[in-house]
Formats: C-alpha cells, structure tokens, sequence
C-alpha cells in the first residue's frame, strides 16, 4: 500500500519532477482491486494479446512488487483475469497495471491486489507465450524502466526512478 498519498507525493518531490525522475502518467486507467493504493518496485512486461507471460510472472514470489504489462493498448482482448488476479495476491504482488484490459472484473474486485486498466473486455487472450520481459516499455505518456517504483491511489499513478521518501 503506498505510504503516502500520490498528490503530496508529487508536492514534495518537485525536483525530481522537474528533473524527470518522477513522472505521472496519463490520467487513462480505471481502478480494479481492493488496493485502492499500493507501490513497489516494478517488473515489466511487453505483449501483445498474449497473456501466457504475464501468467508465468504472477506465478513467482511478488515480494511487494508491481507488475507493469505494456499490452500495446490492446482493447480487443483481456490479458488479466480473475484466475490471474487471485494469482497475484497469493503469491504476494501488490498490484498490476495493464495497458490493455482486464476481464472477470468481479472476481478481480474480491482480490486483495491494486489493478489499473483502461477497461475490461470479456474476450480471452491468445496463449503462444510470445512477448518480453524486464524491458523499457511506453506507458501512459511515459517510458517506464524494470526496477523502478510505481505509486498509485485514487489520484493517479507515479513512476519514481529510486524509492520515495515525503
């Protein structure tokens, strides 16, 4: 859970935003989950209509991490379920942010994790398991790094090159 909200994050680190170590994405995502806030240092993944990665991610230890899936902006399919939300929180992830869809929306609602989306849809994925992981991916108006932290709440979303401090 983020220990601070994104706002005075924001308004305590104007150097680093004015620097571009701290940015915030655009403001496109819908909020899924019980976490209405959460942060961590970040994972990420590139795929496309594929969610056979994504799968294999949630099923490692999550250690408090967040899970950034770069789906192309894909609407024409969900690449998180529910099956892959209750995944998550099992295993510990504190949240997911999917540029891209979710489906199951309900059962990703009951699940102890912070999701972001642009939307659900009730359409599956592909399972070829192509795509990347631990790569620079383009989201919401920014390039977000493997590694970095991510913070968000009701407010929006913030990428922190280093872990932040208010």
């Amino acid at each position: 859970m983020a220990a601070f909200p994104t706002a005075e994050a924001c308004d305590s680190n104007a150097e680093l935003i004015a620097n571009g170590d701290l940015r915030a994405l655009h403001p496109i995502f819908n909020i899924y989950g019980q976490r209405r806030c959460f942060s961590g240092p970040i994972v990420t993944l590139k795929v496309f209509e594929d969610n056979v990665l994504v799968r294999n991610q949630l099923e490692t230890k999550g250690e408090g991490r967040v899970l950034v899936i770069d789906g192309g902006g894909s609407k024409r399919c969900a690449l998180v379920g529910g099956n892959l939300g209750q995944l998550a929180q099992n295993n510990g992830w504190a949240g997911i942010v999917v540029n891209g869809c979710v489906r199951d929306v309900d059962e990703i609602n009951d699940c102890d994790v912070g999701v972001r989306a642009l939307g659900s849809n009730p359409l599956k994925s592909s399972k070829k398991g192509h795509g990347e992981k631990n790569v620079p991916v383009y989201i919401g108006g920014t390039l977000i790094r493997d590694g970095e932290w991510l913070y968000a709440d009701s407010d929006g979303i913030l990428i922190s090159k280093t872990e932040l401090s208010v």
